[in-house]
Formats: C-alpha cells, structure tokens, sequence
C-alpha cells in the first residue's frame, strides 16, 4: 500500500520529510453546528482558522489557547485550517493560564489506516466517551488517521487586555520576575521574554484589569511599562508566531522545560541572544545553526534537564538527518508504536513523520 502525506493547508512543513501522493482535507470545510449561549463550535477539518475566527469574534468569542501562526516563520503561504492546528496541537503563549489546544477539544471525526471513520467524543462539554482519543488526535501529526471534523468549547473574548513590561533583563532575570507574576493571584494569561523585555499579560473586564494592573505592578517593583488593548495583543502576536526568527537565518527549535531551567539551558547552550522564552520561561524558542552539530549540542544540553526539543524550521537534508522530535524512551517507543499499528497497520499515513 503506497504511503501518503496528510495535508490541510500545507502551512506546517514539520517533521521528516514525507514521500507519497498528498492526500488533502482542504475540501472539508465548513461551519457544522456553532451555538454561542452554550460556548461550542462543531467545524470540518479543513475550514480555514480565518473563518472560524471571524464567525467567533461576531459573537465577541474565540478559541481562548491562541493557535499561533507560523507561515511568515517557515515561508509558506495559504490559510491555516482547523485540522492542521489540531493535528499539531498549536496553542500560543495563553496556553500558560488556559491550557493548550487538547484541552478544548470536545469531539473528532476521523478516518484510520482501516478505512474505518471513528468518532470520540461530543459536542457539549459533558461526555462519558470511554477510550479518550480526543486527546490522542491532538498532536499526532497527521500518523493515525484524516481528521474530519472537531468540536470545541469557546470562551468569551475579555473586554479589556494590559501588558506589563520591563525592559533591559537577562533570562535569568525575566524569568525571576515571570515567576513572580505567575505565583501571583491576578489572573496572568501571559508571560514571555523577548529582546530583553518581560511581558506579563492579564485581561478581563476593565475595572479588574485596572484593579490587577496597579497591583501586580506593586508586587513586581519598579521600572514596568503598562500597554493596552491592540498594542497589548501585537506583543503578544509577536510572541504567538515567533516574530523575531522570521528574517533570521537558521534552524529554529522548540523546546520545552521546567520554566526556572529555561535560562539555565540558555547558559549552557550560551545562546541567550537566539532565544525567546515563553510560558514564564517553560517554552524556549531557539534559532541556531542549521548543523546536526547544533542539534547534538541542544539535545545533550536539555537531557540532564529533563526537557524535550522539536525541531520547528529546518532544511530537508537536516530534518532527514536528525531526529525531529524528541528521541522516545523504549518502553514509551513501543506503546507509540503498539498505538499506531492499531490505528494505521499498513503505515499509509504520514509514516515516519515523527521518527
């Protein structure tokens, strides 16, 4: 049986390069069921992001976990679809307060490697599924099956968004102060070190936002700038898409740590300049040289750490040449493996993406 690559929007060029015809969901598309008074959207896989946020943000919601958009990042172009972003699990910097894609997923509809189309889960936000392979679609990466449908459950967009900024602060410093903010009881829905600067998110309605804004930047000390409203949502868009790798040349990696370790891997690694750090400090972003040299050097650094690194923008020959994602221990390689042969036994989907 010949192999084939999964595609919705082909925005996402991650993982090791497939062979094998394309097989693309972008045709399924469109809005199945959205219900705003009970905060759930039922939408096919291949429905472009733009649409269904435009559709959300009428009724003033969205998807709360922020899917981040990597085209200007990987130099591709078309409009993201809903399944690639389940299929990556793709949440952005409120993924530290809300929680991530997975997390708000209600339902799928896929097709497996039997031809068989499986449903889990439902439509509301109470269900008694059984076997949870809502959460196992997320993240898979095209490897189970062809996702055709998804619900989710929506949140209400905040009237009011502020950032607390501070600039001038090493790694080690910004995370300090992250994890400050973060231990606090104000509600943050952000926190990223950028270029030097400390970011720290809250929102809601605006007397709270006011409220939690004095008292946040009292608990964090002097020297914090407040910004609001749509110049607050375009540092975090910055942060979401990873902005400063765009025009960088490189390979860039994402990795993912105990937040306090975040600058310790940048000391080891000594790339503090090439780093954005987000989620207080638990998700790096590094853009280093494209070389298997690098990689070794990265993937050695993080392992006393415990962390875990995904090789975001890379070359063919160096995707094909080092691991992608994370080597898995056996005892976990052979449960993954044991999953997928159940899913997709003649290995038709995406077969080796993951490694």
């Amino acid at each position: 049986t010949a192999p084939l690559r999964i595609q919705g929007g082909g925005t996402r060029d991650v993982g090791t390069p497939q062979k094998g015809e394309v097989l693309s969901s972008a045709a399924i598309s469109g809005i199945v069921d959205y219900e705003p008074g009970v905060l759930t959207l039922v939408v096919k896989a291949g429905t472009p992001l733009s649409e269904v946020s435009a559709t959300l943000a009428k009724e003033g919601q969205r998807l709360a976990f922020e899917p981040a958009d990597w085209r200007a990042l990987l130099g591709t172009s078309g409009d993201p679809p809903v399944g690639g972003m389940v299929a990556a699990n793709i949440s952005g910097p409120r993924r530290v307060a809300v929680g991530a894609c997975r997390d708000f997923l209600l339902g799928v509809r896929f097709v497996d490697g039997r031809g068989r189309i499986l449903k889990n889960g439902g439509r509301v936000m109470k269900n008694v599924t059984g076997y949870d392979l809502v959460k196992l679609m997320a993240g898979s990466w095209g490897s189970l099956g062809v996702l055709t449908e998804a619900s989710f459950k929506v949140l209400a967009k905040p009237a009011t968004e502020v950032t607390l900024v501070k600039s001038g602060l090493s790694a080690a410093d910004g995370v300090t102060a992250l994890t400050a903010a973060l231990g606090t009881p104000f509600d943050v829905t952000g926190a990223a070190w950028i270029n030097g600067d400390a970011r720290v998110r809250i929102e809601g309605l605006p007397g709270s936002v006011a409220y939690r804004r004095d008292a946040l930047a009292k608990t964090l000390g002097a020297g914090w700038e407040a910004v609001a409203n749509d110049a607050s949502a375009a540092l975090w868009q910055e942060v979401r898409d990873v902005t400063p790798f765009t025009t960088r040349e490189g390979a860039v990696w994402r990795v993912s740590v105990k937040p306090t370790d975040g600058p310790k891997l940048l000391a080891a690694l000594g790339e503090e300049k090439n780093a954005l750090l987000d989620w207080g400090g638990g998700l790096v972003w590094l853009c280093l040289p494209e070389t298997a040299e690098a990689s070794t050097r990265l993937r050695m650094a993080i392992a006393p750490l415990g962390g875990h690194a995904t090789l975001i923008r890379g070359s063919e020959a160096l995707r094909a040449e080092v691991p992608v994602f994370q080597p898995e221990p056996a005892p976990v390689a052979a449960i993954t493996a044991a999953i997928r042969r159940e899913f997709d036994p003649n290995a038709i989907f995406n077969p080796g993406i993951m490694g």
